[in-house]
């Protein structure tokens, strides 16, 4: 399997094709775009029908194996995936809950920091570990989070010797659970920086990093944000588990995905590229909306970013979203860079009718604000005795917007005690973090704060980097 950037144009112009590992160890690509696979692998009805009996590693490993095809085998995927997903505190891993006729509720909260995120960030932690062993090399990773992606992230990777964490996150921007759950661990190898700033702000400086090609090469940096392709692959296999225990490949399945970074919804369109028979991807937003706008007009423009009860969706520039404009617009990487530029100039982009007709024929966009989340906590807990965090809340507003004639799945991104203000705001009732989380706001943290300045960070991250011997760098794609 190889790789190209979305940035590649179709007379071949920018960095030639590359191999997992290169994606895995580089994230973002040399000229600024991001990792999609050449061409898609194909899963027929009959080899899905073949994956419907599977516990959810066995069927990790065999959905991801062609994506890693060259570099690592199955076999191996197989030993991380048991290993990533052993310490989930639900048998199913990803168990379905009935929530009505034609409803259901896929629980992605069962990992070690409560959230989706630990699904692609533990498996991500033991590729990391198993590429830089081969390679006798260690890397330093930058990330930003709007309050998951980082806690998954430093659980994923705290302790381990060939890499050191740096996760930005916007000072006082997310939860107090999210929080803590970054700055309490204390291991040598995790940096916590707190941001004056937004996400996009985080967001942004991450990137810049990564565009700064020699500092980017002298400090050996590697993404864990859902730039990086891995991520990506790894929240394909959900999809999948969750379609095949619905009846798929004989009939069509929908998913309501709550997104703020594209990431997390792409995968499922990266499912239905491969062959999983999904009707439809609902894209739940809150008040920043961009994603809905955009599938109502075709104009991508920015207005700003206002914290709301689901800050993790708090995002406007959705990184991902470069993805599906590299395929909308036929793999023209030529055009992707121009839409992209002129984002970043005038704060806005559109597309072409055709452009936009074709992502209405997967995606549908769908707005709730603070009081529409709230309103669906409450009902949910009322009508089905189930607690859910503003994110997921975000989702069952958008399914009780739509009507679909197959199996509708809401995905629940986060565990209800991440949120324990809101939930007992709209419910009455306070959700407990689990036993083993229970001491969690009383643990020490630390943290450093920052201003919004790129140099100041950067000047950070290289003193705190620890990369020790400079020849053993991962050395980004090659």
């Amino acid at each position: 399997m190889r790789y190209i950037s979305t940035r590649h144009t179709k007379e071949g112009g920018g960095p030639g094709p590359v191999g997992f590992d290169d994606v895995l160890l580089a994230g973002l690509a040399r000229d600024g775009g991001l990792y999609v696979p050449a061409r898609w692998p194909a899963l027929n009805a009959r080899a899905l029908d073949a994956l419907a009996a599977l516990d959810y590693p066995t069927l990790a490993a065999r959905v991801l194996a062609p994506f890693t095809a060259g570099v690592i085998d199955e076999r191996t995927l197989l030993a991380m995936a048991k290993d990533a997903y052993a310490s989930f505190d639900h048998p199913a891993t990803a168990p379905l809950i009935q929530l009505g006729p034609n409803r259901w509720l896929l629980e992605l909260f069962h990992g070690p920091t409560l959230a989706f995120k630990d699904f692609a960030l533990q498996f991500l932690g033991r590729l990391f570990d198993h590429v830089l062993a081969k390679r006798g090399a260690r890397l330093t990773i930058v990330g930003a989070t709007s309050g998951d992606t980082g806690s998954a992230a430093i659980a994923a990777c705290r302790g381990r010797a060939n890499l050191s964490v740096f996760i930005l996150h916007p000072h006082g921007r997310v939860s107090e659970v999210q929080r803590r759950q970054m700055t309490s661990v204390l291991d040598d190898n995790v940096h916590n920086i707190a941001i004056d700033g937004s996400f996009d702000d985080c967001q942004a400086l991450v990137k810049a990093m990564f565009n700064d090609l020699a500092f980017r090469d002298q400090l050996s940096l590697g993404a864990i944000n859902s730039i990086n392709w891995a991520r990506v692959a790894a929240q394909i296999v959900y999809y999948v588990y969750a379609a095949l225990r619905l009846g798929a490949p004989a009939r069509h399945v929908a998913f309501v995905v709550p997104t703020g970074n594209f990431g997390n919804v792409y995968a499922g369109y990266a499912a239905r590229q491969i062959g999983l028979p999904i009707k439809r991807l609902h894209v739940a937003t809150n008040v920043n909306d961009i994603l809905a706008r955009f599938l109502a007009s075709g104009a991508y423009q920015r207005a700003g970013v206002t914290p709301s009860l689901s800050p993790s969706m708090d995002i406007e520039v959705a990184s991902n979203f470069e993805r599906l404009l590299f395929e909308l617009h036929g793999g023209d990487g030529a055009v992707v860079r121009k839409l992209m530029d002129q984002l970043g100039t005038e704060g806005r982009f559109a597309v072409g009718a055709a452009e936009l007709e074709s992502a209405r024929q997967v995606f549908r966009g769908h707005r709730a604000d603070d009081t529409a989340a709230l309103d669906a906590i409450a009902r949910t807990y009322k009508e089905t005795g189930h607690l859910i965090d503003p994110h997921t809340a975000a989702g069952i507003a958008a399914a009780d917007e739509t009507e679909e004639d197959v199996p509708l799945i809401c995905l629940a991104t986060a565990h209800p005690a991440k949120f324990p203000d809101a939930v007992e705001r709209a419910t009455g009732v306070t959700p407990k973090l689990p036993e083993r989380l229970a001491d969690l706001l009383e643990r020490p943290e630390r943290a450093t704060r920052l201003p919004n300045d790129l140099s100041r960070v950067k000047e950070f991250v290289r003193s705190h980097a620890g990369l020790g011997d400079a020849r053993r760098t991962a050395g980004g794609a090659r």
